[in-house]
């Protein structure tokens, strides 16, 4: 499972010239989830996601998390993710997992967020979306359910 995390003033996500999902301060989360990824993966990932401290306090310093700044959070899929570029010209995606595993894992992790009281905005699974943010910073992180 991975999550490549962009710490946002705001940020929308579209299907179709339709808002699924629109924050103000917080993350944008992208994630991607590959076969062998399991619940426990995604417990480990949302709790990292809750307690990050990437915002700034009084003094400048990244000391503040999403609770500490009524932030939230957009959850949008991302298969490419999981792109493989090290051959040729076009990435395969044979390390991305189908629907049947890849929907349950991201329906989970959003509800885990939520769990910790963060506020959750989504994309829609598997559709071709169009995402706007503006990342503040910026400050842009790769999580790995490996960490």
């Amino acid at each position: 499972m991975r999550v490549l995390l962009q710490r946002v003033t705001r940020a929308e996500v579209r299907v179709h010239d339709r808002v699924t999902g629109r924050i103000a301060r917080g993350y944008l989360l992208l994630l991607g989830i590959t076969h062998a990824d399991t619940e426990a993966q995604a417990v480990k990932l949302a709790d990292k996601v809750a307690g990050l401290r990437l915002f700034t306090d009084a003094e400048g310093k990244m000391n503040l998390a999403l609770a500490d700044v009524g932030g939230a959070a957009l959850v949008v899929s991302q298969f490419t993710l999981y792109g493989d570029a090290r051959k040729g010209r076009r990435p395969s995606f044979i390390d991305a997992a189908r629907p049947e595993v890849a929907i349950p894992l991201y329906e989970r992790f959003i509800a885990l967020l939520r769990a910790h009281d963060v506020p959750v905005e989504t994309g829609e699974f598997g559709a071709d979306m169009q995402v706007d943010l503006i990342n503040d910073g910026p400050v842009t992180l790769m999580l790995d359910s490996e960490i």
